[in-house]
């Protein structure tokens, strides 16, 4: 008579077993997580946008440290014996006030960049609410129209001029 194989199962075996299970399960599910986060993988605009979101805030800190030493060397009001030293040190003094106004108005058009890139409203036309083409949010960061609105709003105020 042949012998007959026994097999027995311990509870280890059962314990190995089951641990087994749970970590492929645990494994599968882990992979399946992260194929679907997208905060992990970006689109190509999205990285670019990040990219222009840096250059934003580098732009920023720019244009506020030469504000600061503008502001530093701003000549106050000097009275000259020669009305014309006198005229040109106000029409320095005016044009240097000119120019902070400028960048007093870039550094919003900045601030609103930058916001509209957290609320994930960036590149987004205010016009006609097409996206705006990467290659023109690289070349003007603060926009908020795409190059046709723009274009139209453009030749709109050429006529209101004339």
């Amino acid at each position: 008579m042949p012998k007959k194989k026994i097999i027995v199962k311990t509870k280890q075996t059962k314990t190995k077993t089951a641990k087994i299970k749970q970590a492929k399960t645990k494994a599968t599910k882990t992979k399946k997580a992260k194929r679907l986060t997208p905060a992990k993988r970006l689109t190509p605009r999205e990285k670019k946008i990040q990219e222009i979101k840096k250059k934003l805030i580098a732009w920023r800190e720019a244009v506020l440290e030469e504000a600061e030493a503008a502001l530093n060397e701003l000549p106050g009001q000097t009275v000259f014996p020669d009305l014309g030293d006198q005229a040109t040190a106000e029409t320095e003094r005016s044009f240097m006030l000119r120019l902070r106004g400028r960048e007093r108005r870039l550094l919003k058009k900045i601030e609103n960049a930058i916001e509209r890139i957290e609320e994930r409203i960036f590149g987004i036309c205010d016009k006609c609410g097409k996206e705006i083409d990467v290659r023109r949010l690289e070349a003007r960061p603060v926009t908020t129209m795409c190059i046709e609105c723009k274009m139209q709003q453009e030749e709109e105020e050429r006529l209101t001029e004339m």
